[in-house]
């Protein structure tokens, strides 16, 4: 060994390649020779159409070991500088309950879970979520509650749109926001309203009488801090049968009267300051919460009680659980990642310091508050308003930016609300030294904290009901028992912890502790979005490293970082395409062809910017129909604006004819758009910005190695060639470079989710373009490896070339299930008395299980999940064969629980040991499901969305 190579080598440069990517060279050469292959290349050239393959390797630096990648990153975040940040807006300094801190969001046994739609190995999201529901309803004086938004923008965009939908009488197309909402809220609510054809109405309350609308959105607070009447603005909504939405602030309402208590018909808003860090904008959990008039128009994911099997209580995702993949254009959003993991942060957080302690939070926010417009009423200042909770709008005049620069020099971060006005929010960080800071400032004299200065908060709106009066906030607050209630809820779930999470088309991957690590590093994480930018240089390099990166992985031009889940990434892609018709005086073309494979998300962000969907069919290969996209493609030639595809298809084939449908589609004038989804089996040898798609969203939850969260965090950036650049989402409050806000705003925040980007950002670096390649190529040797295995017991649906698959592989369950009558819900419930959870079920065909290991699965994890799938099938022959009975057997009966195997008396025709460990490694460890089967039909004919007592949990 000499040279410049041996030293790499002897200084491990390449060792996280091998820690992330699961099988050894070892293990890789015998499942190459299982499937009578000579090399990871010859898999990819087998599998891979010839005309997309990548011919040279991917522009990117050798990779970093982890303490050197870490330690780059450490440099550019220093570049970030921290200031006392009293901007407001939306977000706010928060203080993250330690506990909370290291046992859940730094905790893999909560950020590495998969959403929830395995109830009975989800147990404990599923408490948390609904205690966030709960948490929700009491403090907006609502009836019911979903499981979280993407962000407050998103959130008053999705009301918008459900206000539309509840009309019967009011025919209006104009929706009125109130002119003191924050102006990123009416950004993205501009930008839907423009695709939807809605029209908006932006001015005071007064504005109200002078029009008809279907909807009005008010903020509560206002953004200069304003509690103004809204009482009456919701009384002149509802004159005119039109909803009324407010925009809360969670800490105020604390203090304030619950919008419900005024008439609100909607209420959405930010969960941020419930101990979520800023993180230069996300991400964070939005809340919504409605009458229970609207439940079935309600967007997202809502959390039911409901019992299982046995009778005892269980919860369970109730309406909405995919509700895009059953009604596809017919959607009423495209919201299919909520953002699970933070919306539980904001829940324990409440939990922990319990109604008292909450309480006790926000008069000290509040008092500060008062003493601090006092001090500047006494130094001579006007205030914009006479009422706030934690906000003070100070008129300035013509000091407005020596004021503005004193503070900055001081560390002080303060908004400028207009050339002669500047905003202070004060916020749970704040100390009574901090107001005197100010007043210094400002040239006050300083005051007395402890004395009582007049509230800010009119009579008619200090909250005078209970809230949190659950037991379940009013027991966990010495951290001896928060610590052990996030225990014995991690518990009750199944995550990447314990084994491998083969879901297809999701992508449950390493999420290296490594990559992990710094999003809770305080240059990330404590950054406002609004900062000045020379305080967020570290962000903007970041921001452009991972963009060059990410265009280098994918053959594209121009990256957005903005779309905070991949259903808005389809979303701004689709607006982009819709702009650079609109721009070449092409606007008349509104149709958008898909596959009738694609994910649900596909056509329902399509009819959200105004596209008629057209079905395109695919063949008994899984394959687009070739004869039937040209027959659309050529019908709907003048009008045609895009195809929406999913490569390699979501029946986990590469379709050989994909540059030919792209040709094809262009030459009508479209643009092709692509699913990101499976991304991760084309990073390294193939581009789709190469190979004839004009945009793509980029699943960074899913490729690169951002965790699932539960259910969310997800990030959905875009990728587009450098014609559809010019129309990427902007921003009205931070510049986005390179963009114009005309183009519309998709996300709260300018670069979306932005504290989770170094996760990506380290994942890349620490592989480099040859681990990249090494992990896309293990990926298919994995899922074909799996297939060549199970289709003895279980027959592949779907293979491309050479009878391989991609990524994943589909097994096909419905002949065994006219045998049999075991269902392949059987098989999934089953599976968790295993130890796994199951493969995605029933999509894109009814009756089939998708499967996709990844690259991070070793091969003897892979072996422990065909035992398991190969000891199902034959149990599934005994239950043929009549040794079992079809209602009473091992499948039927799956999960087995701790309940079952402990009674006196065992009357089934198998063992407790068949019951509760059918496979050698249970006897050394076991992951008991929580519950037995969950009774879905109960469940929704009982609805039932919050908290029961915690006596039904025993």
């Amino acid at each position: 060994m000499s040279g410049a190579k041996g030293i790499q080598e002897l200084l491990g440069q390449d060792d996280f390649i091998h820690r992330h990517i699961g099988p050894d060279q070892e293990q890789i050469r015998a499942m190459l020779a299982e499937l009578g292959i000579g090399s990871l290349a010859e898999l990819v050239a087998k599998v891979t159409p010839g005309s997309i393959l990548k011919g040279d390797t991917l522009d990117l630096a050798p990779p970093m070991a982890e303490q050197q990648a870490l330690e780059a990153l450490r440099a550019i975040a220093s570049e970030n500088r921290l200031n006392t940040s009293l901007i407001g807006m939306g977000y706010h300094p928060t203080l993250t309950p330690k506990v909370i801190l290291r046992n859940v969001l730094e905790n893999p046994g909560w950020y590495t879970a998969y959403t929830p739609y395995q109830p009975e190995i989800a147990q404990g999201r599923l408490e948390g979520l609904l205690n966030f529901q709960q948490m929700i309803c009491d403090l907006t004086g609502m009836e019911m509650a979903n499981a979280s938004m993407l962000d407050e923008g998103t959130a008053a965009a999705e009301a918008m749109a459900m206000a539309r939908r509840q009309q019967r009488k009011n025919t209006s197309n104009l929706f009125f926001v109130h002119q003191d909402c924050h102006p990123q809220t009416l950004a993205v609510v501009r930008t839907r309203a423009e695709h939807y054809g809605f029209d908006i109405l932006v001015g005071g309350a007064g504005e109200l009488a002078n029009h008809r609308v279907f909807g009005g959105l008010l903020q509560y607070p206002g953004s200069t801090g304003d509690i103004a009447d809204i009482a009456a603005a919701i009384h002149q909504l509802h004159s005119m049968d039109a909803l009324a939405v407010i925009a809360a602030d969670l800490l105020s309402l604390v203090l304030l009267k619950a919008p419900g208590a005024l008439g609100a018909d909607i209420v959405i808003g930010s969960n941020q300051r419930f101990g979520v860090p800023m993180g230069f904008g996300g991400p964070h959990a939005g809340f919504f919460a409605f009458r229970d008039d609207y439940k079935r128009s309600a967007p997202g994911r809502i959390i039911g009680v409901s019992v299982d099997s046995r009778g005892k209580t269980a919860l369970r995702m109730a309406m909405q659980t995919r509700e895009q993949h059953i009604r596809r254009e017919k959607a009423n959003s495209n919201i299919c990642t909520s953002q699970v993991l933070l919306a539980l942060i904001s829940a324990f957080y409440a939990i922990y310091h319990g109604p008292k302690g909450l309480e006790k939070i926000a008069r000290r926010v509040h008092v500060l508050t008062n003493n601090l417009g006092a001090g500047l009423q006494a130094a001579g200042y006007a205030l914009r308003h006479d009422s706030w909770f934690d906000t003070l709008s100070v008129d300035t005049g013509p000091r407005t930016a020596e004021l503005y620069g004193l503070a900055l020099a001081a560390g002080i971060n303060l908004r400028t609300v207009d050339d002669a006005t500047l905003g202070i929010s004060l916020n749970e960080t704040s100390t009574p030294e901090l107001v005197n800071q100010l007043l210094a400032i400002f040239g006050g004299e300083p005051v007395d904290c402890d004395a009582a200065a007049a509230s800010g908060i009119p009579a008619a709106y200090r909250r005078d009901t209970d809230f949190l009066s659950h037991p379940v906030f009013n027991t966990h607050h010495s951290e001896t028992e928060m610590l052990r209630y996030l225990k014995q809820l991690e518990a009750r779930d199944i995550a990447l912890n314990h084994s491998m999470i083969p879901l297809g088309s999701c992508t449950m991957k390493l999420n290296a502790t490594a990559e992990m690590i710094p999003i809770t590093w305080p240059e990330f994480a404590n950054l406002h979005p609004f900062a000045p930018a020379d305080q967020a240089r570290g962000y903007h390099q970041l921001f452009a490293e991972l963009q060059a990166m990410l265009a280098a992985c994918t053959g594209y031009d121009a990256i957005s970082l903005q779309p905070n889940a991949g259903s808005q990434g389809e979303y701004a892609g689709l607006v982009a395409i819709k702009k650079y018709h609109q721009s070449r005086g092409d606007g008349h073309r509104d149709i958008c062809l898909i596959p009738s494979s694609a994910h649900g998300t596909n056509p329902a962000s399509a009819q959200m910017v105004g596209m008629q969907v057209v079905v395109v069919k695919c063949d008994s290969d899984g394959n687009i129909d070739a004869g039937d996209l040209r027959a659309k493609a050529e019908q709907h030639r003048e009008r045609l604006a895009a195809l929406m595809i999913t490569y390699p298809s979501t029946h986990g084939v590469f379709e050989e004819g994909v540059v030919d449908i792209c040709k094809l589609i262009h030459d009508c004038g479209g643009q092709v758009y692509m699913d990101g989804a499976n991304l991760n089996a084309l990073v390294g040898i193939a581009e789709p910005g190469k190979f004839g798609s004009d945009v793509s969203h980029l699943n960074l939850h899913k490729t690169f190695c951002i965790p699932h969260g539960g259910g969310g965090p997800g990030v959905g950036p875009i990728g587009v060639k450098a014609h559809l650049a010019p129309f990427l989402p902007g921003h009205p409050v931070t510049q986005v470079p390179g963009t114009d806000p005309a183009n519309g705003t998709i996300s709260a925040a300018g670069w979306g989710s932005a504290s989770i980007l170094p996760i990506s950002w380290m994942y890349i670096k620490m592989m480099g373009a040859e681990g990249l390649q090494r992990a896309t190529q293990v990926a298919i040797l994995s899922a074909n490896y799996l297939a060549k295995k199970l289709d003895p017991h279980y027959p592949v649906l779907y293979t491309g070339r050479s009878g391989l698959v991609a990524h994943e592989c589909i097994i096909d369950l419905r002949q065994l299930k006219e045998e049999s009558g075991i269902s392949e819900e059987d098989i999934a419930k089953r599976l968790m008395d295993f130890g796994f959870h199951a493969p995605t079920m029933s999509f894109p065909v009814a009756g089939t299980l998708m499967i996709e290991p990844t690259e991070s699965e070793s091969q003897e994890e892979l072996e422990r999940f065909l035992v398991a799938m190969i000891t199902i099938r034959q149990e599934i022959q005994q239950v043929i064969d009549g040794t079992w009975p079809g209602d009473n057997n091992p499948l039927v009966n799956a999960p087995h629980t701790q309940d079952d195997v402990l009674v006196e008396t065992w009357d089934r025709p198998y063992s407790r040991e068949t019951a509760a460990r059918p496979a050698p490694w249970l006897r050394h460890h076991k992951v008991w499901p929580a519950v037995n089967r969950v009774d879905n039909v109960y469940g929704d004919r009982n609805l039932v969305c919050s908290c029961p007592p915690l006596s039904e949990y025993l």
